[in-house]
């Protein structure tokens, strides 16, 4: 299959603050997010991508844009509201410390797949339909471009560490385990027989490993020897 680069958006007015955006239009990048953003296109650069698949809030646009701003030919740029925020009901819009006081907020934190937002989605729900748009992209790019295609989906925290659960096998109820920071690259192949999970919430490094794409097979018993690394001048 293609290999997808999971990023999510830049640092929001909103993440700095404390505040739950959630599906509040609007919120849009900080100073430093689009610091974030910009560096992260960087990173990128390196790597043909053949498309950028975005939320459709803002904060993923703008951050999708660095991207594609630093691609020498410019790839496939289409918003799916299914890799959109969780709809977090009557939680969108207040404080975070005042929301750690719910009766509700243990539950989050311990057994995400029981939880509904009030008069919002189940985390169950935001799982489900973020791991299917990804499987979806993913299998549609292959089908258009070859296995050594590449391509990024611009989400949010909550839905990618969902699809890096779903990709690693663990129950949603583990998924508080997993970290997914602003402007962070995580990068997943879904091979034949299994999915593969190449990074983690990385912000900063090579990527340049990427520009071929990720080639399918067997796991490497012992490890492997890795990929090549970046070349250096002056050596």
């Amino acid at each position: 299959m293609a290999t997808v680069i999971l990023v999510r958006h830049g640092r929001t007015t909103a993440n700095a603050t404390g505040l739950l955006a959630g599906r509040t239009p609007g919120v849009l990048l900080d100073d430093h997010g689009r610091d974030q953003a910009a560096l992260t296109g960087d990173r990128l650069a390196a790597v043909p991508l053949v498309a950028v698949v975005s939320s459709p809030l803002e904060r993923c646009r703008q951050t999708a844009q660095h991207i594609l701003d630093r691609q020498a030919v410019t790839p496939d740029a289409p918003v799916d509201p299914d890799l959109t925020e969780c709809d977090y009901g009557q939680w969108q819009g207040r404080m975070l410390s005042d929301l750690a006081t719910e009766d509700l907020w243990p539950l989050v934190q311990s057994q995400p797949s029981a939880v509904v937002f009030p008069d919002g989605e189940s985390m169950a729900a935001m799982q489900a339909r973020s791991v299917a748009a990804i499987r979806r992209h993913d299998a549609a790019f292959e089908a258009e471009h070859g296995p050594e295609a590449v391509w990024v989906a611009v989400s949010h925290g909550d839905i990618i560490k969902s699809v890096l659960a779903d990709a690693l096998g663990m129950h949603l109820d583990l998924f508080q385990r997993i970290n997914v920071g602003p402007a962070s690259v995580s990068v997943v192949r879904y091979g034949a027989s299994r999915p593969s999970v190449h990074a983690t919430n990385t912000d900063a490094g090579d990527l340049s490993w990427l520009s071929k794409g990720l080639h399918p097979g067997d796991a490497q018993v012992g490890g492997g020897a890795g990929h090549k690394a970046p070349s250096t001048s002056g050596a």
